[in-house]
C-alpha cells in the first residue's frame, strides 16, 4: 500500500502539495483528477521519491520512501512520465528490455528477453520492435514508454504503478488499451496511481478518485461519491450533469454550453 500522511511540497514561497493524506491499496487503481496546475504530477513525483517534501512523508508497505535505495526502488516501482525524451536512436526492442535492467547483473537473460517481447505485445506494438522509437508517433512512442514499465514491473510481487497523464497522444481505442491494462496490473495485485484529465475515464477504470484543487485534496473516494455536480463545479468552475453510463453502469459528466456560460 503507498499512504501519504500531511505531504506538503513547496518550491519558494508556493505551495504546490498541501497536507495531502491519502492511501492507495494494492488491488486497486487510484487516479488523481483536477484542473491544471491543481498539483497533480507533482503529488506523483513525490510518490515516486524523484521531489523530497518539505513536510509529511510517503510510505510504501509500511516503510518511508527515503529508507529504500535508488536500486531497490527501480525494482518495485515503475513511473510512466508524462513526457519521455530520448537522447540516443535506440530500437523499440532496445529501449523496452531496459525496463529489465534492475533486474539482472552484467547482461540480460533469456526471460528478461522474453517479458520484454511479452510487454511490447501487450501495447500492440511487437510489429514496431525494429523500429527506432523517434521515428514513431508521439502515441506510438508513449505505448512503448508504458512496454518499458510494464518489462519493469513484469515479475514483481504487488509492485507500485504510477503514471503521469498516460492517455496523453493516444487516440480513443489505444487510450481504453492503455486505462485497461492499468486495470489488469491492479487486479495483479499491483498499486496504480494514475493521473488522468477525463473525468469519464476515470470514472470507468479507477476504483477510487482522488481529486485535487490548488494542492489539496478536494476528495478521495469511489467515483460514484466523488464526482457529483457540485464538487466538479467548484473544483472545475464549470456546471456539469450527470448520467448514468449506459455501458459501464458508471457516472457520466455531461458539460453544457460552456460558450453560454
Amino acid at each position: 500500500m503507498l499512504q501519504t500522511n500531511q505531504l506538503t511540497y513547496r518550491i519558494g514561497n508556493r505551495t504546490l502539495i498541501n497536507s495531502v493524506s491519502a492511501r492507495a491499496r494494492a488491488g486497486e487503481l487510484l487516479a488523481v483528477v483536477g484542473p491544471n496546475g491543481a498539483g497533480k504530477s507533482t503529488l506523483l513525483r513525490l510518490c515516486a521519491g524523484e521531489l523530497k517534501p518539505a513536510l509529511g512523508a510517503v510510505t510504501w508497505a509500511g516503510q518511508p520512501l527515503q529508507t529504500y535505495s535508488g536500486a531497490d526502488l527501480a525494482r518495485i516501482r515503475g513511473f510512466l512520465h508524462q513526457q519521455n525524451t530520448l537522447a540516443f536512436p535506440f530500437r523499440v526492442d532496445e529501449l523496452v528490455l531496459m525496463g529489465r535492467y534492475p533486474h539482472y547483473g552484467s547482461h540480460p537473460a533469456a526471460t528478461d528477453y522474453a517479458i520484454a517481447e511479452e510487454a511490447l505485445h501487450m501495447v500492440d506494438m511487437s510489429a514496431f520492435a525494429d523500429r527506432i522509437v523517434t521515428t514513431l508517433s508521439g502515441g506510438e512512442q508513449q505505448r512503448v514508454q508504458l512496454a518499458r514499465v510494464l518489462a519493469q514491473l513484469w515479475d514483481v510481487n504487488e509492485g507500485l504503478l504510477l503514471l503521469d497523464e498516460p492517455t496523453t497522444g493516444l487516440d480513443l481505442l489505444h487510450q481504453h488499451q492503455l486505462l485497461s491494462i492499468a486495470q489488469q496490473m491492479a487486479r495483479r495485485g499491483y498499486t496504480v496511481v494514475a493521473v488522468l484529465h477525463d473525468l469519464n475515464i476515470a470514472a470507468q477504470y479507477a476504483d477510487q478518485l482522488l481529486m485535487l484543487r490548488s494542492g489539496r485534496v478536494e476528495a478521495i473516494g469511489p467515483p460514484r461519491d466523488v464526482l457529483t455536480p457540485p464538487l466538479i463545479e467548484r473544483v472545475f468552475n464549470l456546471p456539469v450533469q450527470l448520467i448514468d453510463n449506459p455501458v459501464t453502469h458508471c457516472p457520466m459528466v455531461v458539460v453544457g454550453d460552456v460558450c453560454g456560460l
